[in-house]
């Protein structure tokens, strides 16, 4: 019998509106949920300016680590199922969002077909994907972009704050 194996996986996870705290912290449940996935890391929780469109509500913003035996298309696609079912609306590029889930980052996976890019193309720019990432993958190298520590300290603070503990209280961790 053939099993598939077990690989990592990253996913960036943001929301800023209807509670986005909540809806992360949704997120990670559903996430949790997935099958043949087991959520092995979640990163603390962050507040950041928007992308694009800069009147829209500020971010949170955070990573998950999973072990999956799923393929990356097959993850996108649960990824996916999962931002329809907490109600994500993909009328605006880069506009305000219940949530968003983007797969970063799989084991053995480079990929680049229509609707599908391994790792995730902006992943060396971002800082609201770096800080989370770094909390529970720091040494993780993203082949051609480099070492997430390295990224982090590259892409800079500039409109990221940590959530201080308190508001992040209700986080299962």
């Amino acid at each position: 019998m053939n099993r598939a194996h077990w690989r990592p996986a990253y996913i960036a996870i943001g929301s800023n509106l209807q509670s986005p705290q909540q809806q992360v912290s949704a997120a990670f449940a559903e996430i949790a949920k997935l099958p043949a996935t087991r959520l092995e890391a979640r990163s603390q929780l962050y507040r950041t300016r928007p992308l694009g469109p800069q009147n829209q509500p500020g971010y949170i913003n955070a990573a998950a680590g999973v072990l999956t035996q799923l393929d990356a298309r097959a993850l996108l696609d649960a990824l996916l199922e999962i931002e329809r079912r907490m109600g994500r609306d993909r009328c605006e590029r880069w506009g305000p969002r219940i949530v968003d889930l983007d797969l970063i980052w799989m084991a053995g996976e480079r990929i680049d077909e229509p609707g599908l890019q391994v790792p995730h193309p902006g992943v060396s720019e971002r800082n609201f994907v770096l800080y989370p990432l770094a909390d529970i993958a720091p040494s993780l190298e993203i082949p051609g972009h480099g070492r997430v520590s390295v990224l982090k300290a590259m892409a800079g603070g500039a409109g990221i704050e940590l959530l201080d503990h308190g508001e992040q209280q209700f986080v299962e961790r």
